[in-house]
């Protein structure tokens, strides 16, 4: 199983953060400290109900339960996954009548959980899976220990290794199985999308050559909001007053962004200012996107073939596939290839409103990527592009920010309005805005005076939102539908 303990970490120790995780019953004590002798902080779990003794008895436990299971005093026959985990459960329960004699119901549930946990799951890794304020989890091998990306902290070492290479590739096989993947010598590399909506990569050696590798990123279960945005400072609200006003207008953009820079975060947050009286259909490989209750939303995702090479539904598909189906509005978890490319963009032409993530550093390689192979758009049909919003993360720091808000010129080529001071920290105005100006007075008899009152107002309305910690979308969504209602006040 995955150990958890001192792992080396030597020397005094600065205590940075702390908090406790309850898993089903087991209460875990998060530390996070620095070290004179590690160039990172360290993240260590403990158990604080279940004591050392307890613990060793436990190993001793656990040790009869495996042999039982490898000479097959355990008949497993055809059962399903969720069978063969009950087995195992009735089994474990008869152990812990044996070592612990007498001990009540609520302390067997707690032991039971724990020992199912440790040898049925993924050990010590299924306590990560369930702290919120991480993001990423990573074995990069079994000699060193698991690494940890947490939301606050960015990149930590944690005293959980794991004992051996074989280890690893059982846990890799376990998470293939339960969704239909395989990992094996001839397939050393896969990817997996869980039923959390966790994204797993898996590596075998010698593709990895230190070792087997498991890399997890953590679907957030609260969605972000752009009041958690502001909240941040990941965007300030003027910015975002820009965004709600292009959105409402219904100008579509494209969100770019290296990896892990939060464009997706972003994507979801846009989608808060979306008005309720309109059809909204959303194209993802794998559900990140979670939009307020309020709005006609159908999410669709990709499927992959199964081993015989069918039933592949590729994003393609769903994007020729969404235009059927009557859409107001368009969302497309990334835009990767020319085909997908020239659909989104027709769309454009035909009314619709688009909205997608791109891997860009910012706005102007945001052009170059769309305008050259793999995507390789003509650079004429940019123009139904209104505006790009570029999101940032500094690996020094960990920060994520917006780097720039741009507008699309009639040649095609970005125009920066907002750009982020990095070393203030602060986003400034660098440029009048020129063509979304026309744009919205076209399409809205907005003059310019007018576009500033609504801009000011916008913002007065995020900053209330801040004000008052609202950070549910499904909140900021009926305050949306009120505000486009013409019913919403701040109080």
């Amino acid at each position: 199983m995955a150990t958890a303990g001192p792992a080396g970490f030597e020397g005094v120790r600065q205590l940075v953060d702390s908090y406790k995780l309850d898993i089903n019953g087991v209460v875990v004590d998060v530390r996070i400290f620095t070290t004179e002798q590690e160039a990172v902080p360290i993240y260590t779990i403990s158990f604080l109900n279940i004591s050392d003794a307890t613990l060793r008895i436990l190993n001793k436990l656990r040790e009869e339960f495996l042999s039982k299971v490898v000479i097959g005093t355990i008949q497993l026959g055809e059962e399903s996954g969720v069978d063969i985990k009950k087995k195992f459960e009735g089994e474990i329960r008869l152990l812990i009548r044996k070592y612990f004699p007498g001990i009540d119901y609520d302390t067997t549930n707690l032991l039971v959980s724990h020992v199912m946990q440790q040898n049925v799951g993924l050990g010590n890794i299924e306590i990560l899976l369930r702290d919120k304020n991480l993001e990423e989890i990573v074995i990069n091998n079994s000699q060193e220990p698991v690494w940890v990306y947490h939301r606050k902290h960015g990149w930590l070492k944690t005293n959980i290794t794991i004992p051996n290479e074989a280890r690893i590739r059982h846990y890799a096989t376990t998470i293939g199985r339960d969704v239909g993947k395989e990992i094996t010598l001839l397939q050393p590399l896969m990817d997996a999308n869980l039923l959390t909506g966790d994204r797993v990569n898996a590596t075998l050696s010698p593709i990895s050559s230190k070792g087997n590798t498991i890399t997890i990123r953590k679907f957030s279960e609260k969605p972000w909001s752009i009041t958690d945005l502001i909240l941040t400072k990941t965007m300030d609200a003027e910015t975002a007053a820009w965004v709600w006003l292009c959105v409402q207008q219904e100008l579509s953009m494209i969100i770019a962004g290296g990896t892990g820079s939060g464009k997706t975060s972003a994507l979801n947050a846009i989608a808060n200012f979306f008005p309720p009286n309109q059809r909204i259909i959303s194209i993802e490989d794998t559900r990140e996107l979670t939009l307020p209750n309020t709005l006609h939303w159908v999410p669709l995702a990709t499927r992959l073939p199964n081993p015989e090479g069918k039933g592949e539904v590729s994003m393609l598909d769903l994007v020729v596939n969404s235009l059927r189906m009557r859409p107001d509005r368009i969302i497309m978890g990334e835009i990767r290839r020319k085909a997908e490319a020239e659909v989104l963009f027709e769309a454009m032409h035909t009314g619709h409103s688009v909205y997608g993530t791109l891997h860009a550093n910012n706005a102007e390689e945001t052009i170059t990527r769309l305008t050259n192979p793999p995507i390789e758009v003509p650079r004429t049909v940019l123009s139904s592009l209104s505006a790009i919003l570029v999101q940032n993360r500094n690996r020094r720091t960990g920060f994520r920010r917006t780097l720039q808000f741009a507008e699309i010129q009639a040649n095609g080529d970005a125009k920066a309005l907002i750009q982020l001071d990095v070393m203030k920290d602060k986003l400034v105005q660098i440029a009048s805005p020129g063509r979304v100006l026309e744009t919205l007075g076209l399409y809205t008899g907005m003059s310019p005076d007018e576009i500033s009152k609504d801009l000011q107002e916008k913002a007065r309305i995020l900053k209330w939102l801040v004000s008052q910690q609202i950070t549910d979308v499904h909140k900021i969504g009926l305050i949306m539908a009120k505000y486009y209602a013409g019913k919403f006040r701040m109080q």
